[in-house]
């Protein structure tokens, strides 16, 4: 038991972060939960660890958020803020400005929300990234799409994973598309598309610096996955391959870049086929979604959400910090929409399973092992059979909101 309880606000837009509050409350903290009345009552959340639930429908909407949360404050001294959920990024920065509370604030968390603003700040800081224009000035854009050929991708500056994502394959195209969105088009970064191998990394961060992270990496890019459907598979890469070094350097390299004092991330790069290189994509200031921390912890023995909970409580108390051991393993998952409400996957019976993803209308497996090739085999396998035996294509939108 801490010998100070602090009291956490945790914020989730969507059901998410159950070991963070767990890890909090273990340590004798007080937990409340704000999340939207949608998710009030789901059994996922591990109400033994929340000391109280609030609940209001939208958590996004201004004033409304601040109004509300300043009340909590009334009768609740509340000494963190965070954020489970990476929609809830930006709102959580706001409340904390409000309320003189640490943490990120609002400008910097634009760096791991705001595709253009992470962009520029990796890039002045020597960051490769694909090229890239911001959607304010005709005449940059004019400039961007004559020097840079096409195809590109008009992305969503701060939606989530493949969310809104648009491929444009001629100028005819992207001034149609910019006429469509109207006066919501600065909201927008266009970036050319680069055919390649997309990889994750995710980390711990503490006092700036990465002290945990696990490489892995998609069997087909996420956007194709989210524009064409298919089973999402994600895998941790060989902790001795020179790919993997590189991910991970890359990654210091983008988290110093973009300035994040301590908590999780997930950085996505991409190795493109037409030179070879790594080009920095995104990084969310937050766990990866897609049962990506259970992946992680079947490889690594380490709980990203609750390493995560152990570091935010240590900095506040003023105390130390130190990572468990690691665990050199390799895990992988397949996840896919299902057209079954709860589907058998009971004929998956190799040693190597280690959960079962247990949603409904989605079918999904973690497998672990010792060996990266056979978590390697096991998912390619198991993907080809999802498809046959399990997979419901949604529209892309549908989709990626199922699989956060």
């Amino acid at each position: 038991m801490s010998p100070q309880p602090l009291t956490f606000l945790c914020l989730a837009s969507f059901v998410k972060g159950g070991p963070f509050m767990q890890a909090l409350k273990e340590a004798g903290h007080r937990v409340i939960l704000l999340t939207r009345e949608k998710h009030a009552g789901d059994e996922a959340w591990p109400r033994e660890s929340i000391d109280h639930i609030v609940a209001l429908p939208d958590l996004h909407k201004q004033p409304d958020i601040t109004y509300a949360v300043s009340y909590m404050t009334r009768g609740w001294k509340i000494d963190a803020i965070e954020a489970l959920d990476d929609f809830d990024v930006e709102t959580a920065a706001d409340l904390r400005e409000h309320l003189r509370l640490p943490g990120l604030g609002s400008s910097l968390a634009r760096h791991f929300r705001d595709k253009l603003a992470m962009r520029q700040v990796a890039h002045a800081q020597g960051v490769r990234v694909p090229p890239f224009s911001h959607v304010f000035n005709y005449d940059d854009l004019r400039d961007f799409m004559a020097r840079v050929p096409p195809p590109w991708l008009l992305k969503p500056r701060s939606q989530a994973s493949s969310m809104g994502i648009r491929r444009l394959h001629d100028s005819e195209q992207f001034w149609r598309t910019l006429d469509e969105l109207g006066d919501e088009q600065s909201f927008y970064v266009l970036e050319q598309y680069l055919p390649g191998e997309v990889f994750h990394v995710d980390s711990l961060v503490k006092d700036g610096e990465v002290i945990f992270a696990a490489a892995s990496g998609y069997s087909r890019p996420p956007l194709n996955v989210y524009q064409d459907g298919g089973v999402f598979v994600s895998r941790t890469l060989d902790r001795t391959d020179a790919l993997t070094q590189e991910l991970l350097a890359a990654n210091r390299q983008a988290i110093r870049a973009l300035g994040l004092p301590r908590g999780a991330t997930h950085c996505e790069f991409l190795k493109a086929h037409a030179d070879g290189q790594l080009y920095f994509l995104e990084c969310a200031a937050r766990v990866g979604g897609a049962n990506i921390a259970d992946v992680v912890e079947h490889a690594t023995g380490i709980n990203l959400w609750r390493e995560w909970a152990r570091i935010e409580a240590a900095h506040l108390l003023l105390e130390p910090y130190t990572l468990p051991p690691v665990r050199d393993g390799h895990a992988g998952i397949v996840l896919c929409l299902a057209r079954q409400e709860w589907p058998d996957t009971s004929g998956y019976t190799d040693p190597e399973v280690v959960q079962c993803v247990h949603k409904a209308w989605h079918a999904g497996l973690i497998v672990a092992s010792p060996s990266a090739a056979r978590v390697r085999a096991l998912t390619d396998a198991y993907a080809e059979r999802f498809s046959h035996e399990f997979l419901a294509i949604a529209s892309p939108k549908e989709s990626v909101k199922q699989m956060m």
